[in-house]
C-alpha cells in the first residue's frame, strides 16, 4: 500500500473513532526526503490517494494538485529532529479538553510510559506558524506524543500504524484523567512506581513448565 493510500486509510479511521471533526486534523508519512501529507481543507474520510500532495523537506510541493495541510511546517519540523516516519495530529475531545486546561498530562496509568511518561502541552501559537512548529518540537523532545494548547494532540511513530495507536492511547489517557477529575483527585504514579514498571517489562517473570 502506497503512502498516500495509507493516509487515506488512517484518515478514515480517525474520523470513525471521533478523533477529528469536519476538516480538522492532518496526517503525514515520510519516505527519505519526501513527505506525503493530507491536503488543506479536506475531510479525512473523503480523501483519495491522488488528493494527498507530496512535499520535500524544504516544504516545496513536489507532486499533487492540492495544497498540503497548513500544519505541514509543524510536521516537517518534527521530522527534522526525531526518528518519526509518520505523524498524526487530531482534535480529539478529551485531548483538547486537557490541552485547554493543563500544562501537562500526568501519568495516571503506567501505559503513559509508551508515550514517554508525562505528556507536555506545547505553548499556544497560531496554527500553521513557525512558532507553533517550534513549540511542538520542544514538547515532543524525548516523547512520542504532545498536546497543543487550545488546539489538539500530535503523536509520532516509525510507521503510521504506530503513530495512530499512540494517538488512540493519548486520547484514552486524557479521558481517564478527565473522568477521574469528575469524581475525585486522580492518583499520579510516582517516578519510583514508573521505574518499577520499566524494570518489570525488562525482566518479566518466568513461569515454570509442567
Amino acid at each position: 500500500m502506497s503512502l498516500r493510500e495509507q493516509l487515506c486509510d488512517y484518515g478514515r479511521r480517525a474520523v470513525e473513532l471521533g478523533l477529528v471533526i469536519g476538516t480538522s486534523g492532518n496526517l503525514s508519512m515520510r519516505q527519505g526526503d519526501l513527505v506525503a501529507v493530507t491536503p488543506s481543507g479536506a475531510a479525512l474520510d473523503r480523501l483519495t490517494p491522488e488528493m494527498c500532495p507530496i512535499v520535500n523537506m524544504a516544504g516545496m510541493l513536489v507532486e499533487g494538485d492540492l495544497q498540503p495541510s497548513s500544519e505541514t511546517p509543524m510536521h516537517l519540523a518534527v521530522y527534522e529532529t526525531t526518528d518519526a516516519q509518520a505523524i498524526v495530529h487530531t482534535h480529539s475531545v478529551f485531548g483538547t479538553v486537557v490541552a485547554t486546561t493543563m500544562t501537562e498530562l500526568p501519568p495516571v496509568h503506567y501505559n503513559a510510559l509508551l508515550l514517554g511518561g508525562v505528556v507536555k502541552v506545547a505553548e499556544y501559537a497560531t496554527y500553521g506558524t513557525p512558532e507553533l512548529a517550534a513549540n511542538v518540537r520542544a514538547a515532543l523532545e524525548g516523547k512520542r506524543a504532545a498536546l497543543m494548547a487550545n488546539h489538539g494532540g500530535v503523536t509520532i511513530g516509525t510507521t503510521i500504524e504506530e503513530a495512530f495507536e499512540a494517538t488512540r492511547l493519548l486520547e484514552w489517557l486524557c479521558e481517564v484523567y478527565v473522568r477521574g477529575l469528575s469524581i475525585g483527585k486522580p492518583t499520579i504514579l510516582t517516578d519510583e512506581q514508573l521505574a518499577a514498571v520499566v524494570e518489570r517489562a525488562l525482566n518479566p517473570p518466568e513461569f515454570p513448565r509442567l
